[in-house]
C-alpha cells in the first residue's frame, strides 16, 4: 500500500465504495451495505457504520455526509495569486490571512506568484474591495483569477487505484443515489429560512448514527420526510455535489498536490476542457483569465499523486491529452506544487447562505 496508515481490506473497500452515491433514505446503511455485498464485499449495515465511525475517529476521513456546493448556495468565491518577497513573506502572509474572507491560502512553487488564496464573500462586489485592502496593506499586486468555466470538481481519492490498476477496486464508486424520495428539481436559486438552516447544519457532516438524516431533524426542528426530500432535491439541483465519505487525502498518501496551468488557445478550450476533466485523476478543472505580462495561462487542472513519480506520470497524461488538440510547447504550461498550507479555514457558508435567504 501507499497510504500513510494501515487499512484493512474492508476499510479500503468502504473508502473506495462511497465517496458519493450514498442512499438518501431513513436507514441508509442497510441498502448501502447490501450494494457492497453485491460487489463482493461481505459487510452488514452495523459493520459499515462502525467502519466509517472508526475511519472518522482515526482521521482517515475529513467527514461523512454531504459535500455542499457553495457556488449554488449564494455569494461568490475567487482564486487570487500574488508575490510575497522572501524577506517579507511571513509579514505579507499574515496580513492576507487576517482577512476573514480568505478561506484557503497555499504557498506554491513559482518564481514570482508564490502565494495563492481563495476569497469567499457573501456579496460578489466585495471581492474587489478585499483585494484593494490587501494591496494597500501589503504593497503587492493581487491577480484575480475567477472561474470562467467549470469542467470538473470531483475530489475523489481511492485507495489502491482505480487509476493505475494496482488494486482491487471492483467496489469503487458504488452508486445508490437512485434510492430516496422522488423529487422534482426547481430553478429557485434563493433559499428559504428552513433550507438555510439545513445547509448550515449539514455542511460539516452528518451524525454517524444508524439514522443520520433523522438526527439532522432534531437540530433544525423539521420532520424527516422534509429533510430527505430537501437533501435529495438539493443533490439534483447541484446544491449538493455528492453524499458519502470525504477522505483526508493526506492520510491516504496523496501528498503531491500539483496545480497544472496551461496557455490553451481560446478556440479549443471548449474541446480540451471536457477531455482533460474526464481523466480520473484530475480533481478540479477550470478556465480562468490570463493577466498580460504576468500570467499567460487560462486553463487549470489540479492533479494529486501519492509520489512525485506518480504525479509526473499524471501530468504527462494531461499533456498528452492536450496535445491531441493543439501543439503544446514547454513554454505553454507549468506545474505549481504546494510547499505549505498557509491557511485553511473553509468557506464561510453562513454568511453566503444568509445573504441568499428569502424573508420568512
Amino acid at each position: 500500500m501507499t497510504t500513510d496508515i494501515d487499512l484493512t481490506e474492508r476499510e479500503r473497500a468502504v473508502v473506495n465504495a462511497f465517496q458519493g452515491g450514498f442512499p438518501v433514505v431513513e436507514r441508509p446503511f442497510e441498502p448501502a451495505a447490501a450494494a457492497m455485498r453485491e460487489h463482493g464485499v461481505d459487510i452488514g449495515a452495523a459493520e459499515l457504520l462502525e467502519t466509517i465511525q472508526d475511519l472518522d475517529e482515526r482521521g482517515v476521513l475529513s467527514r461523512f455526509g454531504a459535500l455542499v456546493n457553495a457556488q449554488e448556495i449564494g455569494g461568490a468565491a475567487t482564486l487570487v495569486a500574488m508575490h510575497a518577497p522572501a524577506d517579507r513573506f511571513d509579514e505579507i502572509v499574515e496580513r492576507v490571512n487576517d482577512h476573514r474572507e480568505v478561506a484557503h491560502n497555499y504557498e506554491r512553487e513559482h518564481p514570482h506568484l508564490n502565494v495563492w488564496f481563495v476569497v469567499s464573500v457573501a456579496d460578489e462586489d466585495r471581492v474587489e474591495k478585499v483585494l484593494a485592502e490587501i494591496e494597500d496593506e501589503t504593497g503587492q499586486t493581487t491577480y484575480n483569477l475567477p472561474k470562467r468555466q467549470e469542467f470538473r470538481v470531483e475530489a475523489k481519492f481511492y485507495v489502491d487505484g482505480p487509476f493505475d490498476g494496482d488494486g482491487d477496486t471492483e467496489a469503487a464508486g458504488i452508486d445508490c443515489s437512485d434510492l430516496g424520495p422522488d423529487v422534482t428539481p426547481t430553478d429557485e436559486s434563493a433559499l428559504t429560512p428552513a433550507e438555510r438552516d439545513l445547509v448550515l447544519e449539514i455542511q460539516d457532516g452528518f451524525p454517524l448514527t444508524e439514522t443520520p438524516y433523522a438526527d439532522v431533524v432534531k437540530a433544525i426542528d423539521q420532520d424527516v420526510e422534509w429533510v430527505l426530500e430537501t437533501i435529495k432535491r438539493f443533490e439534483r439541483e447541484e446544491k449538493i455535489r455528492r453524499i458519502g465519505v470525504v477522505p483526508n487525502h493526506y492520510a491516504l498518501g496523496y501528498t503531491e498536490n500539483g496545480m497544472t496551468v496551461w496557455n490553451v488557445p481560446d478556440e479549443v478550450v471548449p474541446e480540451v476542457g471536457p477531455e482533460v476533466a474526464a481523466l480520473p485523476f484530475v480533481t478540479h478543472c477550470y478556465q480562468r483569465p490570463r493577466h498580460e505580462g504576468v500570467w499567460p495561462y487560462n486553463f487549470f487542472a489540479m492533479t494529486h499523486g501519492r509520489s512525485e513519480a506518480e504525479s509526473q506520470r499524471r501530468i504527462e497524461q494531461v499533456r498528452e491529452t492536450m496535445s491531441e488538440y493543439w501543439d503544446v510547447t514547454d513554454d505553454d504550461w507549468d506545474s505549481l506544487f504546494s510547499t505549505q498550507i498557509l491557511k485553511k479555514t473553509g468557506i464561510r457558508m453562513a454568511e453566503r447562505a444568509d445573504a441568499n435567504t428569502r424573508e420568512r
